[in-house]
């Protein structure tokens, strides 16, 4: 899905489970402006990574509840 696309399936709600986790833990970092702006691949490595842990620690935590 190009950048457009998926911006506008985001905004509209239409992602699955987890572009939508991914988003919002962007949000949450302050980060999703410059995604919206100019993609993922705008972000380091340090801040991917980050996003990726916490998707993994979210997702673990709804595993146990």
């Amino acid at each position: 899905m190009n950048r457009d696309k998926e911006v506008k399936a985001y905004l509209e709600g239409k992602l699955s489970e987890k572009e939508q986790m991914k988003y919002e833990i962007a949000q949450e970092l302050g980060l999703l402006d410059r995604v919206v702006r100019q993609g993922w691949k705008s972000l380091s490595a340090k801040e991917t990574g980050r996003i990726g842990g916490l998707m993994t620690r979210r997702k673990k935590e709804g595993k146990n509840s």
